[in-house]
């Protein structure tokens, strides 16, 4: 989709930086935020949801999962779930 509309806002400088660290963090940029948040009050019709800096758990997966530690693939829902001895 053509991205070319345009959104300005004033904000506190301090703000404003203390937010696109975190953001950094997360791995998204201002733009990608604002998309998310935007789609989400589509979805939802209102204020949608909290995103946080992964903990030091989620952290340590996301990277191993990145090197393909760790992954376990099946054909469909019913094989995994008893792979994984839910069923």
């Amino acid at each position: 989709m053509n991205k070319s509309s345009m959104i300005r806002a004033r904000i506190e400088p301090d703000l404003k930086y203390r937010v696109e660290k975190i953001l950094q963090k997360i791995g998204l940029n201002t733009t990608q935020a604002i998309t998310i948040f935007y789609k989400r009050i589509l979805m939802d019709k209102g204020i949608p949801f909290e995103v946080k800096i992964p903990n030091a758990t989620t952290r340590k997966v996301f990277e191993e999962t990145d090197k393909g530690i760790d992954i376990h693939t099946s054909k469909d829902t019913k094989t995994f779930l008893k792979d994984v001895g839910l069923r």
